[in-house]
């Protein structure tokens, strides 16, 4: 079973990935955040690293999403999603003015393609959240690089949450 955990940077993915797979026993994947070579130059430059930094998580995810739907003899609960990457952050940098229309043309026709390989998670759990407690929560756990994530930054990857929730065509529980 293919259990996945979406949200907004800082809404809680990875706290409630420990504790479901900590109290189920369940097998838990981890976004790539801290071995991530694109984050802090995305932070710093976010026009020039948008699009390797969207390349890397999808090829990541892509790999990750491949292997869980192969281990059909266990449970798997994932924090952040490869539909996140194409579907929130990737249409953002574009609308924001961070990606070019080629490189998202690109991004998005390379997304649709391996997504026609993999189906969907059994469960997806969004975690709603909002914009005070995005930044209050950024601020706690104290990456370096997030420190200078802009509100307009946020509040448009929170706009585009919620439409993609609306949307989503599986299981989903918020």
């Amino acid at each position: 079973m293919h259990i996945a955990i979406a949200g907004n940077i800082g809404c809680g993915k990875t706290t409630l990935t420990k504790m479901l797979a900590k109290r189920y026993g369940w097998e838990a994947r981890f976004e790539p955040v801290d071995v991530n070579p694109y984050l802090e130059d995305f932070y710093k430059d976010m026009a020039r690293w948008s699009f390797n930094l969207q390349i890397y998580f999808l090829n990541k995810r892509f790999k990750d999403v491949v292997e869980i739907s192969k281990a059909t003899d266990r449970t798997i609960i994932q924090d952040r999603t490869i539909f996140e990457d194409a579907r929130i952050f990737a249409p953002n940098l574009h609308e924001q003015g961070y990606m070019s229309d080629r490189d998202f043309e690109n991004y998005t026709d390379l997304f649709d393609l391996m997504m026609s390989l993999v189906g969907l998670p059994d469960l997806m759990i969004y975690i709603r959240s909002t914009i005070p407690n995005l930044i209050a929560q950024i601020s706690k756990r104290g990456r370096e690089y997030e420190q200078s994530i802009r509100i307009d930054y946020l509040k448009g990857l929170n706009d585009r949450y919620e439409e993609w929730i609306k949307n989503y065509p599986g299981q989903v529980l918020i």
